[in-house]
């Protein structure tokens, strides 16, 4: 019931434009006979061929332990690579490239699902055609004013909503179906060979629609580590597919009975006693598909936080249960702005349908390019068959990037320079990450050194802990040295930290520490990607791993370095990027707060770096 509620409500609420926008103007298509058998039978065997083989069956078994998702996907491609090789570099850009496309595709979800139900309005009232962008901004801006609460309470409806919403698609689809039940050859392929027999080299194009109707197969993908496998499989391959599948071919036969139908065949096929209850139902399918996608956003954000490819933003945990329901106001805000300007800009669903596809298209065919190389070097009693499948899905992926590229002077444009621009982000904040850490290297003094020198005339000692948190354990943090500079003081125990996110979801040995002597130790806490950093709760149970080392939360101080960066036209990146690079670290939220530091027990001592 969750996975219903939750993972099915991208792809759930397609039936809504899918049919229609296959025979938009654009498309010159007739809406007869054989075209309409030929677009039918393409979209089923698309659900085939890469929702229910490609996502459900294949890519499924890709779990990172028990966590989905391209991230996801790409660090376990990465695993069995050197650490820094260049294979896994590429593969780094890979990952990264398709969740920024994912992201660029995925604010089009909320805009383009709550519009074509608010459309059904002029349906029965013509005269409400001025009043369907307003009333959709009202649902937009209210849906996205109430993230802050969380989905704990509002998440128990959604099963039994999509629930209903998924059988009235049944009921509906059947009942057309039995007018015209001649549509029920659309399942045999030769129908879709048949279209492009006719329609040659430009009858791939169609594919830019057909598309409408498999978004959502990644998020089947990403939502997996919430439900496990077994729960989405099934509610997927008997319940979600038959459902969709039956309302498709249902749609198909009310345009062969009445093709003036097709200007809105989902609305037309409902009796006009029932179409005021279906759009009010529409609407909360569509308000639960757009749900699914924004804390989908929450989800991958907090995974690139996690391994260092965006800066640290405030993070709320809306739930005491289950550690996955989170609320980042940053990235709520950010895309509430953009699905509201995509509404105010394209101003209906049909316009919105030209721009959306294109970057879920190049996401799938990425999933395509990192399963192979998962399967070849992970499944080697499986890859025998994968790769073969995988030149399939890649035929397929390559033909519905081609399609969608056609959209792109007419809107899809949006999606891909909104994805390019959040890949030059991450791949910025991810390079002056490094050009940061490499120029403080270069700057550090070595533990084994400086300790012996520093006890041959030992500071004055203060009781207490002492934690600097670094990012390399093998040079003395910059805190320390501020420290003993201006405050000529030294703490009885001094605990040198690095904090290391783990690419898989969560750590099996959390702490690793080690004495250096003369009171100082190491410690390496490691956390899962799909963790939230609790440094202080993780310190407590030092005294298990070196009794010597006892953490009271009551007397220790965190010390942290605050760096200034200045961008240098010398070295490192171009100038404009490491312009922006400081920028963004400016506008970062302090690790003290991201790792759940206390602020009545933090220290800050600031410097200024050069890259």
């Amino acid at each position: 019931m969750g996975a219903i509620g939750v993972v099915f409500g991208d792809i759930g609420t397609s039936p809504l434009y899918t049919i229609r926008e296959a025979f938009a103007p654009h498309y010159g298509l007739v809406a007869d006979h054989d075209t309409v058998l030929g677009v039918l039978s393409m979209i089923f065997w698309s659900l085939m061929l890469v929702v229910t083989l490609k996502y459900v069956t294949i890519i499924m078994r890709a779990d990172n332990d028990g966590e989905g998702g391209i991230i996801a996907l790409m660090s376990l491609a990465q695993r069995r690579l050197p650490a820094g090789s260049r294979s896994a570099y590429v593969l780094g850009l890979l990952g990264i490239l398709g969740a920024s496309l994912f992201f660029g595709d995925g604010v089009i979800t909320p805009a383009i699902s709550v519009l074509s139900a608010v459309e059904g309005l002029e349906i029965v009232a013509p005269q409400l055609h001025d009043w369907v962008v307003p009333i959709a901004l009202v649902v937009l801006v209210t849906l996205f004013a109430t993230q802050r609460y969380g989905t704990a309470k509002v998440g128990r409806v959604f099963g039994p909503v999509m629930v209903l919403w998924f059988v009235v698609l049944a009921v509906m689809g059947i009942a057309n179906i039995a007018h015209e039940p001649e549509v029920l050859h659309a399942l045999n392929p030769w129908w879709a060979l048949l279209f492009f027999q006719e329609h040659s080299v430009g009858g791939v194009f169609i594919l830019g629609a057909v598309i409408l109707a498999v978004t959502g197969g990644e998020a089947i993908y990403t939502d997996m580590g919430h439900f496990g496998p077994r729960p989405i499989r099934l509610a997927w391959y008997w319940f979600v597919l038959p459902a969709l599948m039956i309302n498709y071919l249902g749609q198909g036969a009310l345009v062969l009975e009445n093709p003036a139908a097709i200007r809105n065949p989902f609305y037309f096929g409902v009796p006009d006693w029932g179409r005021v209850p279906m759009i009010v139902l529409a609407t909360l399918a569509t308000v639960i598909a757009s749900q699914a996608v924004i804390t989908g956003g929450f989800s991958i954000a907090r995974q690139a936080m996690q391994l260092g490819y965006i800066p640290r933003m405030k993070v709320r945990h809306t739930s005491s249960e289950t550690i996955g329901q989170i609320y980042i106001p940053a990235i709520n805000w950010m895309m509430m702005v953009i699905v509201i300007a995509l509404v105010l800009g394209f101003r209906s669903s049909s316009a919105l349908a030209t721009a959306y596809g294109v970057s879920v298209s190049l996401t799938m065919l990425i999933d395509t390019l990192l399963l192979a190389v998962v399967a070849r070097a992970l499944w080697p009693q499986w890859r025998r068959w994968v790769l073969p499948l995988c030149v399939v899905f890649l035929v397929v992926d390559v033909a519905f990037v081609t399609a969608n590229l056609a959209k792109v002077l007419q809107g899809g444009w949006f999606p891909l320079v909104l994805g390019v621009v959040l890949f030059t982000l991450l791949r910025t904040w991810r390079r002056g990450r490094q050009l940061l850490h490499e120029d403080v290297r270069s700057q550090g003094i070595r533990p084994d050194t400086f300790i012996p020198g520093l006890m041959l005339a030992p500071p004055l000692r203060v009781p207490g802990t002492a934690v600097f948190l670094t990012s390399d354990l093998t040079i003395v943090p910059q805190a320390l040295l501020h420290n003993l500079k201006h405050n000529k003081v030294l703490h009885e125990r001094n605990v040198f930290l690095t904090v290391e996110t783990l690419t898989m979801p969560y750590a099996r040995d959390r702490l690793k520490v080690s004495a250096i002597g003369d009171g100082f130790h190491r410690v390496q806490v490691k956390f899962g990607f799909m963790e939230i950093p609790d440094v202080p709760l993780a310190l407590m149970r030092c005294s298990d791993v070196a009794p010597d080392l006892c953490v009271d939360p009551m007397e220790t101080t965190y010390f942290t370095s605050r760096e200034t960066v200045v961008a240098s036209a010398r070295r490192g990146m171009a100038l404009w990027r490491e312009q922006l690079f400081a920028l963004m670290h400016r506008n970062a939220a302090p690790a003290s707060g991201f790792f759940r530091i206390p602020g009545n027990r933090l220290v800050e001592l600031g410097t200024r770096v050069e890259i």
